[in-house]
């Protein structure tokens, strides 16, 4: 955070594997798609790796891993690292996408890493959905910083963008947010706009001028000290305030002239601690520049304020039969214990595997244990197995660089890892363990698709496998009453990066249809129906009759059959003839072809032929019956419904519970919840929310959220149930 050498040769370059773990900075970078979280890695990775050893400025700046699909969407859509060397430390900077619909990329990095870095754009301000991640980030104690980018923007206002962070991320303590730096403006151009062109220090009272593409440090002159003075003031009462040093708070009241030294130890202190939360600016260099705006500064920020990961906790370990494991934190002799963050398929190297290693030490050629994370319910086979590493690696642009070996705390890419999926646990063969999984958000809008042809049938399977190993927030669902195959995402982009994915990785192509749910159909009185299968065509013929009656049941009672023939009408041996066709029919659905539930069919009478009477023809007798009895009956649909909990900022309260009405939904409660929140609860047929993961988003502009889970199935209203019943004849 002072006036420091740097970026000498030999001090600075894109780094490869870490020596000790006090050596290593893991930090992901947090905000809103647009914030310049992107522009940022690559100024800092352009200012860490600017001097060769030769003193030249190393060719290309583009190091994020983006693909195809990024460049035809102009956002992020994946996690990426980037790992520098800044003064003897590596530092493993983790991008995040911004937009909501890949926050399970975002959860990946915030898992990878030991703090924060939150971007805010100086002309867009700070998002609902921003905030939120600021809340978890503070719920678990990880330390964080503030970066303001966009400084360049015509209506950027550096000083209300510090009044801003300090009332969105401070809470109860707006002096924990402060400015260690204030961007000093050059004169006016021609637009009447004054560019930034370089920091003010208020804690070294230095000013860092940019103007020329590289820091050079100046001291204050005119008019420039009192800019200085009052900001300092606060920020030296903010960091003493936050001290380890009780005394230091009175001492500077009384008068006495803290050194710099001291409020720079204290500061970093705080900052590690997750206390105290700098806000910095930074803007990328132009073009021919070796060095962005503030990028040393933020640099100097994370290799000595932020924490090495031996501060930071290791989530639970357990054995494969879930015993609590204790160990040491972040030691490189102790048991392997990996994870792998992120997965992808390169095409020449196949899968790849981004893996934190949390304990122990990862070796290339080395054989492991690969654990499942048990997301069977989202259509990952659950898997333990042993699996040989391929080759270890770090990035370098989008040039794998070959490394040895992983420590305990840093991050590297591991080759052909075919079983492991993202999620997976590492752990050595001989002692397998498994680590508490990161907390995934549900995917909530379905997707049906079907195979365009043939050819693409036949690889359809396995593209979808692959799809979802690689994103675990993605769920595939093979439903057996709509027969559709339902890939579950967590918004529209998301699903078009799947089809765009499956298209251009896999060689599938889909076509997308109308999502279906699991609509049931009920007697809505009783009704009697025969059942008459009665041929004759040479030889045997076929002969059976049957007479039942239907009655409807409470819901959940699923098809009750039951016999109560006299006198030997249907013959014992084809009363069980007449239950499989009447429960064969029972799942076909008698009205608009979905199974039949909650009803008893007692079978009354019949008549049997010695000769031509058989199971098939009772079989066939026992669906007439049904059939006919349905045709005499009033058909009820049933619909599912789920209850929806919907946690929203209180703003947007009555617009969600207005929302929930017009889809039919009826509110159960609500309750308040910390953060200025409300947390809604509502049972909706389902039928009515299959597009509201996209339809919240828009209503509350990204700050709510909501889950379901089936609760039943219930009548569905007679207008709905006919128009519901006109398309399936349609469709048929």
């Amino acid at each position: 955070m002072g006036d420091k050498a740097h970026t000498h040769p030999g001090a600075a370059g894109r780094a490869q594997a870490a020596d000790r773990p006090t050596s290593v900075r893991n930090v992901v970078l947090v905000g809103h798609s647009g914030s310049g979280k992107t522009t940022l890695v690559e100024a800092l990775a352009l200012t860490a790796g600017a001097v060769n050893r030769a003193g030249r400025v190393e060719d290309g700046g583009t190091v994020s891993d983006h693909d195809e699909i990024e460049h035809r969407q102009q956002r992020s859509v994946q996690l990426s690292l980037v790992p520098v060397e800044w003064n003897g430390i590596k530092v493993n900077l983790l991008d995040t996408p911004g937009y909501a619909d890949f926050v399970g990329e975002l959860r990946a990095g915030l898992r990878a890493a030991d703090a924060a870095l939150f971007v805010v754009s100086a002309a867009d301000g700070v998002d609902g959905s921003t905030r939120m991640v600021w809340d978890e980030c503070a719920a678990v104690g990880m330390p964080r910083a503030i970066v303001v980018t966009h400084l360049e923007a015509a209506r950027a206002d550096f000083e209300e963008m510090n009044r801003i962070c300090a009332e969105t991320f401070g809470g109860d303590d707006p002096d924990a947010v402060l400015p260690l730096y204030l961007p000093l403006r050059g004169p006016e151009g021609p637009d009447g706009h004054a560019p930034v062109t370089g920091l003010i220090g208020l804690l070294t009272r230095k000013l860092f001028d940019y103007a020329g593409g590289e820091r050079v440090a100046h001291e204050p002159v005119g008019d420039q000290v009192p800019l200085i003075e009052e900001a300092r003031g606060r920020l030296i009462e903010g960091i003493i305030s936050e001290s380890e040093d009780e005394t230091l708070m009175d001492r500077y009241l009384g008068g006495e002239d803290v050194d710099v030294k001291t409020l720079i130890d204290d500061a970093e202190r705080a900052v590690a601690r997750g206390v105290f939360f700098p806000v910095l600016a930074a803007a990328p260099a132009a073009p021919g520049a070796r060095q962005g705006l503030g990028t040393v500064e933020l640099l100097d920020l994370i290799t000595n304020g932020f924490p090495t990961p031996l501060e930071h906790g290791t989530p639970q370990v357990t054995t494969l039969d879930g015993r609590p494991r204790e160990l040491k934190p972040c030691d490189p002799d102790a048991p392997l214990v990996a994870e792998v963050v992120k997965t992808s398929s390169d095409p020449y190297v196949g899968r790849l595997s981004l893996v934190r290693v949390f304990s122990g030490t990862l070796r290339a050629d080395q054989t492991v244990h690969v654990s499942g994370h048990g997301l069977t319910d989202r259509g990952h086979e659950d898997h333990d197995v042993d699996g040989r590493v391929g080759a270890l690696s770090t990035p370098f642009g989008k040039v794998q660089r070959p490394v040895s070996h992983v420590i305990a705390g840093d991050l590297a890419c591991v080759a052909k890892l075919s079983r492991a999926e993202t999620g997976d646990t590492l752990s050595a063969k001989d002692d397998p363990l498994v680590m508490e999984p990161w907390e995934m958000p549900d995917p909530l809008l379905p997707l049906a698709i079907e195979a365009h042809s043939k050819a693409d049938e036949d690889k359809l399977s396995q593209g979808l496998s692959r799809l979802v190993a690689e994103d675990p927030t993605m769920r595939l669902e093979q439903n057996q009453d709509t027969h559709q195959v339902v890939l579950w995402c967590l918004g529209e982009a998301h699903a078009d990066v799947a089809l765009e994915r499956l298209r251009s990785r896999y060689g599938v192509q889909v076509d997308v249809v109308p999502h279906r749910v699991s609509l049931r159909e009920t007697f809505g009185g009783r009704a009697s129906g025969r059942g008459r299968h009665v041929k004759q065509s040479g030889g045997h013929g076929q002969f059976a009759i049957c007479e039942i009656e239907v009655e409807p049941l409470p819901n959940g009672s699923g098809v009750e059959f039951v016999d109560k023939v006299v006198g030997g009408a249907v013959p014992r041996q084809f009363v069980p003839s007449v239950e499989k066709g009447v429960r064969a029919q029972a799942r076909k659905g008698v009205a608009a072809g979905h199974p039949l539930v909650d009803v008893r069919v007692t079978l009354l009478d019949g008549k049997a032929h010695s000769v031509d009477s058989s199971d098939a023809a009772f079989q066939t007798a026992g669906a007439l019956a049904l059939r006919e009895a349905a045709a005499e009956a009033k058909i009820h649909l049933l619909e599912p419904v789920a209850e929806v909990s919907v946690l929203v900022g209180d703003d947007y309260v009555g617009a969600v519970m207005s929302d929930l009405s017009g889809r039919r939904g009826r509110v159960l409660g609500t309750e308040q919840s910390p953060g200025g929140r409300t947390l809604i609860r509502a049972e909706v047929p389902e039928i009515e929310i299959g597009r509201y993961a996209v339809d919240l988003r828009s209503l509350s502009h990204g700050t709510a959220r909501f889950s379901r889970r089936y609760v039943r199935h219930e009548p569905m209203p007679p207008q709905v149930a006919e128009r519901v019943k006109g398309e399936a004849h349609a469709a048929s």
